[in-house]
């Protein structure tokens, strides 16, 4: 065989064409492909961390901020509402923390890391909301 009806510039046109082409459909699926890797916007709002700046609230305010759709409420506790815990320690469940679950760097008495400042989380489905 010989290559006397061969056109070299075409040939290395459609060799380039369909270099390119198959190049951008390797592209093309490889996207959602990648994409996939990552969660979604639900799946982020979902479990995002919920930023809430404490010292903006003024002692003695409540303030009520959304986590996973549950309600959390974060609480400036004045010297009062410090001084009244120990009144009614009796009246309060597990009031010296024998049972709680709660890391070793939380107060046990305040239930909170700074006293002033308490989250309840989850109380919904205590409370029907």
């Amino acid at each position: 065989m010989s290559n006397d009806g061969v056109n070299a510039g075409r040939r290395r046109f459609l060799v380039a064409a369909t270099s390119v082409v198959g190049a951008a459909g390797a592209v093309g699926a490889a996207v959602p492909f990648v994409g996939s890797w990552f969660p979604s916007a639900k799946a982020k709002a979902a479990g995002a961390p919920v930023k809430v700046n404490v010292s903006k609230i003024e002692p003695g305010q409540q303030v009520v901020a959304e986590w996973r759709g549950q309600p959390v409420f974060i609480v400036r506790r004045t010297e009062e509402i410090l001084g009244n815990l120990v009144k009614i320690e009796g009246q309060l469940a597990d009031f010296d923390s024998q049972a709680s679950v709660q890391p070793s760097y939380v107060d046990p008495k305040t239930r909170s890391i700074k006293p002033e400042v308490l989250l309840l989380v989850g109380l919904c489905t205590h409370l029907g909301c």
